[in-house]
């Protein structure tokens, strides 16, 4: 385990977040959309079901999706942002069958807000542990996907929106058996 266990859950959230606009296709284009991502997360609290919400989450990941490829300095600035613009209190919380874990925004304060704090926070541990190398760009040259490298060895390069590693694989496969003769 490279970080805390809520951490590696909201990174991932945030690693599929982002990857529903990968390849550009719209994964979030309404708000049931936006309901089955939530639901498929495990996020809760309060929610007005509206496009503004939609708008705002949507948003928000072209913020999250910049901190992929940003500097430390560049995803410093955009992580307290984040946290400024949603007034975070950090505090422990235990609920939902979890243990003890950081909130810092009440449950009902906006989605897009709850989900930048999370995501914020989560951040927060990548930059504090001098890990921003595990957060990377899919290696398949016709992907954009974002990749959340949690590897003992650091050796993930491939995205898990679809089969970016295996066709890599069969085609460095072909391309020795076509070298082999």
């Amino acid at each position: 385990m490279v970080f805390a266990p809520d951490t590696e859950v909201a990174l991932r959230t945030v690693v599929n977040l982002i990857n529903t606009a990968a390849n550009c296709r719209e994964g979030l284009a309404s708000v049931g959309d936006l309901d089955s991502f939530l639901a498929a997360e495990g996020f809760s609290g309060s929610r007005t079901r509206d496009a503004a919400e939609l708008q705002s989450v949507r948003q928000l990941r072209g913020e999250l999706a910049g901190v992929w490829t940003a500097s430390e300095d560049g995803a410093v600035d955009t992580v307290n942002r984040l946290l400024r613009d949603a007034n975070a209190l950090p505090q422990l919380m235990k609920h939902d069958g979890w243990d003890w874990h950081l909130h810092a925004t009440a449950p009902e304060a906006p989605l897009a807000d709850r989900m930048s704090t999370e995501a914020a926070m989560a951040l927060a541990d990548v930059i504090r542990g001098k890990e921003m190398d595990r957060l990377r760009t899919c290696e398949s040259e016709d992907c954009d996907a974002a990749v959340l490298d949690l590897s003992r060895n650091r050796s993930k390069r491939y995205c898990d929106t679809g089969n970016c590693a295996n066709r890599a694989h069969v085609a460095a496969y072909r391309a020795r058996q076509a070298a082999a003769g």
